[in-house]
């Protein structure tokens, strides 16, 4: 039998980038996007530092009430989109939660739509 394509390249095996510095990397992205994104003239916010999943004293009830908000509605959009790969009995039971994850989703929406915005 007759290859029409010659045989690939031999390659190294090992990846450049394995090395790379995860830091410096996200650091570089953020130089790039904000060189390309910013209007000349302007400075980029101050970022906040937060540590992720941390809830201290110092935490605002917003903040926690807007967090369990998104939570549960990325719990909620989860467990339906694996309910349609289940079989029928699954299937309502998993509907099922994502329900009562919803209702629990509308309560906290509704503590977020009642509180008094900061002075």
């Amino acid at each position: 039998m007759f290859k029409v394509t010659p045989n690939p390249p031999d390659i190294d095996p090992t990846s450049p980038y394995e090395s790379i510095d995860s830091r410096k990397l996200h650091e570089a992205a953020d130089r790039a996007l904000d060189h390309y994104l910013l209007p000349p003239g302007s400075t980029p916010p101050p970022r906040r530092t937060r540590g992720m999943y941390a809830v201290t004293a110092d935490t605002k009830n917003e903040e926690l009430l807007t967090d369990a908000s998104e939570t549960l509605a990325s719990a909620k959009t989860i467990a339906q989109d694996v309910a349609h790969l289940l079989p029928a009995p699954q299937r309502r039971a998993l509907l099922g939660i994502a329900q009562l994850i919803m209702l629990g989703e509308l309560a906290v929406n509704r503590v977020l739509d009642n509180l008094e915005p900061p002075a």
